[in-house]
């Protein structure tokens, strides 16, 4: 049994190593939306600067702009960076995400004509209830083999959807993903992701600044200065199947008059993954490290993420990011790989649990996912399973995500609900109906998945049902403002090619 673990180890190991080797370099790229930045006016001052980048990792789009962006921009790569694919969830294949979602996606790929496909290792849908941003997934042994089960399966419809347009499939990335405050299991972190690699031949994405979040909410910096901490985790992550290096700005969420803002008693701040923030020194200093680290032997490029970030700070810190790093990315990439010709074990030296999950780890796993759930929303929640602890980290920050991030996701993040329902929201206030009491709802019950996730759409549909059930007066109100958001949605999203992204 033991033998025949590290052969489909091996196995994996090796369709991973075949697929990386043909793949292109990259270099030194940015990981854009389509609009935000508008990315044609975004390359063309960055060729004013004559800072042509080497890539455009482009984030999920009407798959139009997709064509139509590719149309302009023949003569970049444009890998894809995927969403809504859910695959740490245990009903992913038979769900609306692993059938609407992934031929979504291969249509997209064959429109950018994409050499991989990046994806979060993370959710906004788990159990019946959604959230606005991801979360991770829970970092235990069952989800781990599942995750790689669902990797296989993803990894398959692109192939086979490839070949039937006559096009070379793309590799499918796992990307580590940050921690906003909290993380649940039992699995360290590395062990997680070497346990998917194990039983999947994806590549994986090692994004600086989530690794960041990891040190500070896992309880890390209680114990380790950072360049050590790094150094153990480098040295325990698979890093033989990067295939791309992230790096994001960092910063804190400001919300007016919410309590415990600013850094701990050690001088760490609150930072969590953002975008369209500043990227802080302390992240090319790690990056310094990654670059350095001997495992690195199949990477493609290195990006800065900068979506709903200011185009003149993009070409400013692309510049820099040029400057700096641009002589050792490109000799990274550009080196002959060696890992399939001297494959190494795994260093933590014990094989992965094989095969398929059986109907009893399905349900064990569903209930850990239905703990975890409980455990981030509501301090009156079950206890949870002996699985479903914090990695590490405080109850201190597990309380900061269930009191400021979530209600802040919930009634402000992807649409503020007093700007979108001005007049329900009148009509609640007259009734003594709290708006607060929008977030105990949202998660008072699970919901089927919807087939097609969209978190502005879904918001409109749960504070319908919201004000209609807590204040009747309001509900011819919360109908009209309702449809009226949905016909200019509707109208802003319709797939209408160049018209979508002007030159």
């Amino acid at each position: 049994m033991v033998a025949s673990k590290y052969a489909k180890c091996d196995l994996m190991k090796s369709e991973f190593t075949q697929r990386a080797n043909n793949l292109p370099a990259h270099g030194l790229g940015l990981s854009v939306d389509v609009y935000s930045p508008d990315l044609l006016e975004l390359v063309r001052a960055l060729r004013d600067a004559a800072l042509e980048p080497g890539y455009l990792e482009v984030f999920k789009a009407t798959t139009s702009a997709l064509q139509w962006m590719r149309q302009q921009l023949p003569d970049i790569q444009l890998p894809y960076h995927g969403e809504g694919l859910w695959s740490t969830q245990p009903e992913f294949p038979c769900s609306g995400s692993g059938r609407q979602g992934v031929a979504e996606a291969c249509a997209q790929l064959a429109a950018l004509r994409s050499a991989w496909l990046n994806h979060e290792c993370a959710t906004k849908q788990m159990a019946g209830y959604a959230f606005g941003t991801y979360l991770p997934p829970l970092y235990t042994e069952l989800s781990a083999r599942k995750t790689a089960e669902n990797l296989a399966y993803l990894q398959d419809q692109v192939n086979q959807d490839a070949r039937a347009r006559g096009i070379e499939p793309a590799l499918v990335l796992l990307e580590m993903p940050p921690l906003t405050y909290f993380g649940c299991g039992t699995l360290p972190i590395p062990e997680f992701f070497h346990t998917v690699t194990q039983q999947a031949s994806c590549g994986l994405v090692l994004d600086i600044g989530h690794l960041w979040t990891v040190y500070r909410y896992t309880g890390s910096w209680q114990r380790q200065r950072l360049g050590e901490f790094t150094a153990e985790f480098l040295d325990t992550f698979p890093m033989e199947r990067v295939i791309e290096i992230h790096v994001a700005g960092l910063a804190e969420l400001t919300i007016p008059h919410a309590p415990g803002s600013g850094a701990n008693a050690q001088g760490l701040p609150y930072w969590i993954d953002a975008h369209g923030a500043p990227i802080p020194g302390v992240l090319f200093e790690l990056l310094e490290q990654v670059l350095s680290h001997p495992g690195l032997t199949s990477l493609k490029g290195v990006a800065l993420e900068v979506d709903t970030k200011p185009i003149a700070l993009i070409v400013e810190e692309f510049g820099q990011f040029r400057k700096r790093f641009e002589s050792r990315v490109l000799e990274k990439v550009h080196h002959e790989h060696l890992s399939a010709l001297h494959p190494q074990r795994s260093p933590i030296g014990r094989a992965a649990e094989g095969g398929q999950l059986t109907p009893e780890d399905e349900a064990a796993l569903q209930q850990q996912y239905r703990s975890y759930v409980h455990l981030a929303t509501s301090r009156n929640a079950p206890a949870p399973l002996s699985d479903v602890s914090l990695l590490g980290g405080s109850l201190e920050d597990l309380s900061r995500y269930r009191d400021t991030y979530l209600p802040h996701e919930l009634l402000h993040w992807g649409g503020d609900v007093q700007d979108m329902f001005p007049d329900t929201c009148r009509a609640l206030t007259e009734g003594n109906v709290p708006l607060a009491g929008f977030v105990p709802f949202w998660f008072s019950r699970p919901r089927p998945e919807q087939d097609d996730y969209d978190f502005f759409l879904l918001k409109i549909d749960r504070f319908v049902e919201f004000a209609r059930q807590t204040c009747p007066a309001a509900a011819r109100i919360v109908v009209r403002e309702a449809d009226e958001l949905r016909d200019a949605y509707r109208a802003a999203n319709e797939p209408i090619g160049s018209a979508q992204v002007r030159p």
